[in-house]
């Protein structure tokens, strides 16, 4: 279950990465090579799943990551 977590987690790190610099967002190559795909707080290892998949998903898509709110720079 470890491998699948940590390439999940790849995989959508590179998809942010990729929108936030797509948007004008300067993520530093510093700040990326710090990044770990073994966090897995998010992930549930003790409960039922459903696996009833969005079309996009099954279409072989990403699923939609979520945007926070902008906040004020100062």
């Amino acid at each position: 279950m470890l491998n699948i977590v940590v390439l999940w987690n790849t995989v959508y790190f590179q998809k942010i990465i990729g929108e936030m610099r797509a948007e004008g967002i300067h993520v530093r190559d510093e700040d990326i090579a710090r990044l770990s795909p073994l966090k897995f707080a998010h992930i549930n290892f003790h409960g039922r799943y459903s696996f009833a998949l969005p079309v996009e998903i099954q279409g072989g898509q990403l699923r939609s990551t979520a945007k926070p709110e902008k906040t004020a720079t100062v």
